[in-house]
């Protein structure tokens, strides 16, 4: 069987800004962008300081992230109101009180401040659209 690697492919409102945003408050690079003729972004792809990749692109006028969506709807209000990642991503990186701080400073909307858990440390972050993430360290 030949390897695997799963790859999160996440929407935005405005991937070029969230692209931006990630690189500074989570020291992603971008490596890869696709333009639409309309100047939107069709595919932007990430690499996350160990190597791993984040893909990401626009969508029509109509969505709307998780954030947009909770202030609009009461049950999205509530299945976001706690601190857990329902719907998200989870990165490994090398030093999570380093990679929370540089977050916080970046002005991420955190959702718990890092803690010791059986599988190691952990901290839990919102993105400027509202996705979360999990960044553990073993």
């Amino acid at each position: 069987m030949t390897d695997q690697q799963v790859i999160p492919y996440l929407t935005y409102q405005d991937a070029a800004a969230a692209s931006e945003w990630l690189a500074k408050a989570f020291g992603f690079e971008e490596v890869n962008r696709v333009a639409m003729p309309d100047g939107k972004v069709g595919h932007l792809e990430m690499r996350t300081a160990g190597g791993g990749r984040i893909m990401m692109a626009e969508a029509t006028p109509d969505y709307h992230g998780p954030r947009r969506h909770a202030e609009e709807c009461e049950a999205a209000r509530r299945w976001l109101s706690v601190p857990y990642v329902i719907d998200g991503v989870l990165v490994h990186v090398d030093d999570v009180d380093a990679h929370y701080r540089r977050a916080r400073d970046a002005g991420a909307r955190i959702l718990s401040e890092p803690e010791t858990s059986g599988d190691g440390k952990v901290y839990r972050v919102e993105d400027i659209e509202g996705h979360r993430w999990l960044f553990t360290q073993a």
